[in-house]
């Protein structure tokens, strides 16, 4: 037993953190790191996004480039993205992944069912490119005049 005196109605509770809607995202890189594969026969840069502007800034999305696997095709997309990356950031020949830490650059979003069935975000391959501004992210999302989800409400 732990005493504990804690008064629960002086505080909200916390709600389950919901994946962010899809769209286009400013963010940085916040951090990094190689992780082995589940079946151990490879190796992925794990990168962590954090949205850095507009009503989800904070909120953090994740995504893994597998650099480093037996199969030649998630190498070659791997290679892609992470390329896409380097140019969205202007950090062409990093030899560290934290060279590419705080630098801003766009992200499109996806949602995607996990096993569960339940949403969760994705990265799409050719999701990245240069940060946008603040006047492209306040444009029309295309020509039937409708907001573009990323926008911040008026």
């Amino acid at each position: 037993m732990a005493l504990i005196d804690f008064d629960s109605t002086q505080y909200q509770p916390n709600e389950g953190l919901n994946p962010v809607p899809a769209g286009k995202y400013n963010v940085v890189i916040a951090a990094s790191e190689v992780k082995e594969t589940k079946n151990g026969n490879g190796r992925f840069l794990q990168l962590e996004f954090e949205i850095i502007d507009g009503e989800y800034k904070g909120r953090k999305v994740w995504t893994r480039i597998n650099l480093w696997n037996p199969n030649k095709d998630a190498v070659r997309i791997a290679q892609g993205d992470m390329t896409a990356i380097c140019r969205a950031v202007n950090v062409l020949h990093p030899k560290d992944s934290v060279e590419l830490h705080n630098l801003p650059l766009c992200i499109k979003v996806a949602l995607k069912p996990n096993q569960n069935g339940e949403l969760q975000n994705e990265i799409p391959i050719g999701g990245y490119e240069p940060k946008m501004t603040a006047q492209a992210m306040a444009a029309p999302a295309g020509a039937d005049g409708k907001q573009a989800p990323w926008a911040k409400k008026q």
